[in-house]
């Protein structure tokens, strides 16, 4: 039988109880490379695993140490994500806000914000951990266990088989399918609550939860891996994902938002963000995406694929079954925002922990000037006719840098962050290439040139995010190129066509949005530490 090796991660917390509970200290057989999180996060983080913080503050080789001691940590050693039992409002980690009136949505301004924190931002995480039941129960320290959340939205399980062999003789594409499983291709050696699961498949849908999958769950006789059952066991902690379309920035990120909000939603150990980790994605398609670099903020290891596995019957230490992106109600695909609310503490958290892992930072400048990235399309639809017309205007403005991007495969991806997370005014046609909005700096305005007739779309997400959002406001002043036909459609559609604009209009919106960032807060702040970057930052 073939092994894979790697570290024992416990995700059923009855069974971590167990395993760690006569184990010597983790960094002292590991290290804390495991750890790497923004400084930011560190307070939340050590709050959760006391005495890892304590173990670290009294070793002189934890490259936390000198955060632990530093004042700004200490300020905020209370600080808590917002999930957990005893966090309060005043400690959590979301500073979201609710401006907007809520008369006609709730019945007051604190079930407005109640709402938000709810549907879109860490008390979405609150619920999925709160809704967990155990679907199957481990009666003994070597037996399986399942546990997911309401509609089998999140799950995660120990000791489990998935058998593979018949994926050998399947010829067609497998994508999008509800059929890779069939009765008693998976299941563990654990008491099953059989109602209890079948009660919750009511999201039967290939992206909507892992119902499809787990319908077909049973219980065996014999623990799978004791008992020799396993063509392969996956010893290194596992993630099974059923993805979007990966060749699309706005689709893929909801996997990856998704997949982070995951990790809160499984945070029960101090390696729980590791990225010793093994991922495998539904579907028989060899992982390709132009946005690929993005897992190695959660794995550092290949992504599998169900070609991996297919004849094999595999098994699972510990896996988990991470949120998908197209939940009802889900992240982001679905949020339904409520009107008058903003900056998702959750949004956030995200765009600062993938800029952390993939080594993104903010430069230093040499001038104040604002920096204005123009995303240029290169596609059939939805270019601007009179781009250099455009840009000519505004680069005449010397309290403006004009730069003019193609977010194209020729760019690395990681390329295409550095830019944006520099930029103060992003402007873009609408397109996925927007989706670059998650990684803006606080103060930064989303500028989306035409909605196309799609204005919610990146104004939620802007407002998820937290950045100010902007699009053109005088219909008379845009000039498509001709009637947009749908290509697979005879019927009117405005996102396919190309569009020029009203130079004068155009260099008054850009105007309306360097106002905002002149005038923000954090962007004087930023201001005024390049100007003093002599002293002495101590600051999380």
């Amino acid at each position: 039988m073939q092994r894979v090796r790697g570290v024992v991660l416990a995700v059923s917390v009855t069974i971590v109880l167990m395993l760690f509970a006569r184990s010597v200290p983790y960094a002292e057989c590991h290290g804390y490379e495991h750890i790497n999180l923004p400084k930011a996060h560190l307070p939340m983080y050590f709050r959760r695993f006391p005495a890892l913080e304590k173990q670290c503050a009294e070793d002189e080789n934890c490259p936390y140490r000198t955060v632990i001691a530093s004042q700004s940590y200490q300020s905020r050693k209370n600080a808590c994500w917002g999930y957990e039992s005893d966090c309060t409002e005043k400690t959590r980690y979301s500073n979201h806000s609710c401006s907007g009136s809520h008369i006609g949505y709730v019945k007051s301004k604190q079930a407005q914000l109640d709402t938000f924190y709810s549907q879109a931002d860490f008390g979405f995480v609150r619920d999925q951990i709160h809704e967990s039941r155990i679907m199957c129960e481990p009666q003994f320290p070597h037996d399986s266990s399942l546990e997911c959340s309401k509609y089998l939205r999140f799950c995660r399980g120990r000791n489990l088989m998935i058998n593979f062999t018949d994926l050998a003789q399947r010829t067609e594409p497998l994508r999008y399918k509800m059929d890779v499983l069939g009765p008693g291709q998976i299941g563990g050696h654990c008491r099953l609550h059989g109602e209890r699961l079948r009660d919750e498949l009511q999201h039967i849908s290939p992206l909507q939860s892992w119902g499809p999958e787990l319908r077909f769950f049973e219980r065996l006789e014999n623990p799978p891996i004791e008992h020799g059952q396993c063509d392969v066991v996956i010893e290194k902690p596992a993630f099974i994902m059923k993805i979007d379309a990966a060749i699309n920035m706005y689709h893929h990120f909801c996997d990856f938002l998704n997949l982070y909000a995951s990790l809160h939603v499984n945070l029960s150990h101090p390696a729980s963000y590791t990225t010793d980790t093994h991922v495998l994605v539904w579907e028989s398609f060899t992982y390709l995406s132009p946005f690929a670099d993005t897992f190695k903020v959660f794995t550092r290891n290949p992504i599998a694929d169900l070609k991996t596995y297919a004849g094999k019957v595999v098994c699972f230490r510990n896996v988990v079954l991470p949120l998908l992106p197209r939940m009802i109600f889900g992240l982001y695909y679905n949020t339904p925002i409520i009107y008058g609310c903003e900056n998702s503490g959750l949004f956030h958290a995200f765009s600062e922990h993938v800029l952390h892992r993939m080594k993104v930072r903010m430069s230093t400048r040499s001038d104040r000037r604002l920096r204005i990235t123009f995303l240029s399309r290169q596609t059939r639809y939805r270019r601007i006719l009179n781009e250099d017309e455009l840009i000519a205007r505004i680069a005449k403005n010397s309290n403006y840098a004009v730069q003019r991007v193609s977010y194209g495969h020729e760019l690395p991806f990681i390329e295409q962050l550095r830019i944006t997370r520099n930029s103060d005014i992003f402007i873009g046609m609408h397109g996925a290439g927007l989706t670059h909005l998650l990684f803006l700096p606080k103060w930064a305005t989303l500028f989306e040139l035409y909605h196309c007739e799609d204005p919610n779309c990146y104004r939620d997400l802007a407002r998820l995010r937290g950045v100010n959002y902007l699009t053109w406001e005088r219909d008379q002043l845009v000039y498509p190129e001709g009637e947009g036909k749908h290509p697979d459609r005879d019927e009117r559609h405005a996102k396919f066509t190309n569009y020029a604009f009203d130079v004068a209009e155009f260099e008054r919106l850009v105007a309306k949005a360097a106002k905002h960032v002149t005038q923000h807060e954090e962007f004087q702040k930023f201001l005024a530490l390049k100007t003093h970057r002599h002293l002495k930052k101590d600051e999380l």
